[in-house]
C-alpha cells in the first residue's frame, strides 16, 4: 500500500472510533442513581435465571416473584457499591445492553429477554472459559453479583443448608 492510503485509513478509523466512542459514551448507562435502569434489568434477569437455573422456583408465579426479588437485591447491592465500581459495573451492562456487546462479551445472539436459559449459560459458559482476562472478570462479576444478591434473601438459605445466624 502506499503511504497516502495507509494515511486516508488512519484517519477514517480515527473518525469511526470516535463517533461510536461518542455515541457509546452519551447513551444512557444502566445504572442510574446508584439503581438499574430499565435496560440494564434485561441482561440481569435473564443472567439471573441462567446462573440460579436449578435454585428458582420451577413455577411461573413463584419463578417471577423470585426474579423480581433478585432484581430488588441487586439494586440495594449496586446502591452499596463504591462509585468507582458501580462506574464500571454500568459500562459492562451498558456493554452487555448494545447488540454487538452482547454478542462479542457474552456470546449471546438472541436479545437478552428472547434468549433462552440454554444459550445465555452457554454464553456465560464460554465468558468463564474464555482466554481473554477481560471476558472471564465480566463473568464473575456477574455470577458474584447474582449469587450473592439471590442467597443474601433468608428464605434462600434453606437450599444451602445453611440454619441462619445464630443468636447470640
Amino acid at each position: 500500500m502506499q503511504r497516502r492510503v495507509w494515511l486516508k485509513l488512519g484517519v477514517a478509523s480515527a473518525a469511526v472510533l470516535a463517533v461510536a466512542g461518542g455515541t457509546l459514551a452519551l447513551w444512557p448507562g444502566p445504572a442510574t442513581g446508584s439503581r438499574l435502569s430499565p435496560a440494564a434489568r434485561p441482561v440481569m434477569q435473564a443472567v439471573g435465571a441462567a446462573v440460579l437455573e436449578g435454585s428458582l422456583p420451577a413455577e411461573g408465579a413463584a419463578r417471577t416473584a423470585a426474579l423480581a426479588g433478585l432484581l430488588a437485591r441487586l439494586d440495594d447491592l449496586v446502591a452499596g457499591l463504591p462509585p468507582h465500581a458501580q462506574r464500571e459495573l454500568a459500562q459492562l451492562l451498558q456493554l452487555l445492553g448494545t447488540a454487538p456487546g452482547r454478542r462479542w462479551l457474552a456470546g449471546v445472539d438472541a436479545p437478552w429477554p428472547e434468549a433462552s436459559i440454554t444459550q445465555v449459560q452457554a454464553g456465560l459458559q464460554g465468558m468463564r472459559t474464555s482466554r481473554l482476562t477481560l471476558r472471564r472478570q465480566a463473568y464473575q462479576a456477574l455470577h458474584d453479583l447474582v449469587a450473592g444478591a439471590y442467597f443474601a434473601d433468608p428464605a434462600t438459605w434453606a437450599q444451602l443448608g445453611y440454619p441462619g445466624p445464630r443468636s447470640l
